[in-house]
């Protein structure tokens, strides 16, 4: 519950407030982004499973996407894609999660 009503508090502010990031923080800002979908995503599925865990969520929520920041900005100072590593990371969970939170939301559905 806490993460979907997080996610709805965002949209909301995201509309109402015009934020503009600098095209040089786009990679930087996409990989945090994706990141954050991912522990979003996790939460969802942990609420799901009745294990949900707040500390959890923001540690990892925080965490994540500092870390895939950092991923992109070591590798724009190096010169290599790094962050096409948290692109693919973070793609994944983010689908693994999906696939669970979808069969857990059907099998709640066929009991009733």
């Amino acid at each position: 519950m806490i993460p979907t009503i997080g996610i709805l508090i965002g949209v909301i502010l995201g509309f109402i407030f015009d934020i503009n990031v600098p095209e040089r923080f786009s990679p930087y800002m996409s990989v945090a982004i994706l990141a954050c979908l991912d522990s979003v995503f996790g939460a969802i599925r942990a609420n799901m499973s009745k294990n949900f865990k707040v500390d959890i969520f923001i540690s990892g929520f925080f965490g994540n996407a500092l870390l895939a920041a950092g991923l992109a900005y070591l590798g724009d100072k190096l010169g290599i894609p790094i962050y096409i590593a948290a692109v693919i990371v973070f793609g994944g969970r983010i689908f693994d999660n999906f696939a669970i939170i979808r069969r857990l939301i059907l099998e709640r559905i066929k009991s009733k």
